[in-house]
């Protein structure tokens, strides 16, 4: 598997991105690829010893071949759960992007191949004038979609290639993220949303008894990424 870097965005929230960005820094991993993860904002941390911790975060780090300090691949962490601009302001902390793309740069530089979590879904703001779409397409990275398998999920994929592309980015390829293990017809709505993606489905990921970013790697087939511009 070559090395290669990416943004991982979603469908929405809690759709599984977490899960999915572990999942390819453990394949990379495998394949003898120093990955680094990024979950540049993350907001939900609570203090253990002293220290803000995040679930996230900590999966990404643990996941990730390559250990960089968490100040660079989180730069901004918040106590509040809530959107990132609403608890940057409660928290007096504004979120400034040329201090992510500093982080990710240092990052870049010290890694073959770095995958950078969004948060929420793809346009969630960050500041009052720059979201989630905007930090990826400055960073120029090709995007990874998760796609959370629960009703509405077609529309959802849709709109968000679209929202992708409209953004100048490619779309290297989408993993459907079972979100709901109750979904009636869940077969159907993967083959209707691959047939309408310009896009490689790079697998589907059950719902697993104890996620791991192993266990997910394990339903990926990453080879399938497209890496032609």
């Amino acid at each position: 598997m070559p090395a290669f870097s990416c943004f991982v965005t979603g469908t929405d929230t809690e759709i599984g991105k977490t899960l999915i960005s572990g999942a390819i820094l453990h394949a990379l991993g495998q394949a003898g690829v120093r990955a680094a993860g990024m979950k540049p904002v993350a907001a939900g941390a609570e203090e253990r010893e002293g220290v803000l911790r995040n679930e996230d975060v900590d999966f990404l780090y643990e996941a990730a071949p390559l250990k960089l300090p968490r100040e660079l691949t989180t730069p901004y962490l918040f106590r509040t759960p809530a959107a990132p601009h609403i608890a940057a302001a409660l928290e007096c902390q504004p979120i400034a992007p040329r201090r992510i793309v500093a982080a990710y740069e240092q990052v870049r530089a010290q890694a073959e191949a770095v995958v950078v979590e969004g948060v929420g879904g793809w346009r969630v703001p960050l500041t009052n004038s720059y979201d989630t779409s905007d930090l990826a397409r400055q960073l120029g990275l090709p995007v990874i979609l998760v796609v959370g398998l629960r009703l509405g999920c077609i529309n959802h994929a849709l709109l968000t290639a679209e929202a992708i592309a409209a953004r100048g980015l490619r779309l290297a390829g989408w993993v459907a993220n079972t979100a709901d293990p109750a979904m009636g017809h869940a077969d159907g709505n993967v083959e209707a949303i691959a047939a309408r993606l310009n896009a490689p489905l790079l697998g589907r990921v059950p719902r697993l008894a104890q996620p791991s970013a192993a266990a997910a790697a394990a339903c990926l087939d990453l080879g399938k990424v497209k890496t032609d511009v």
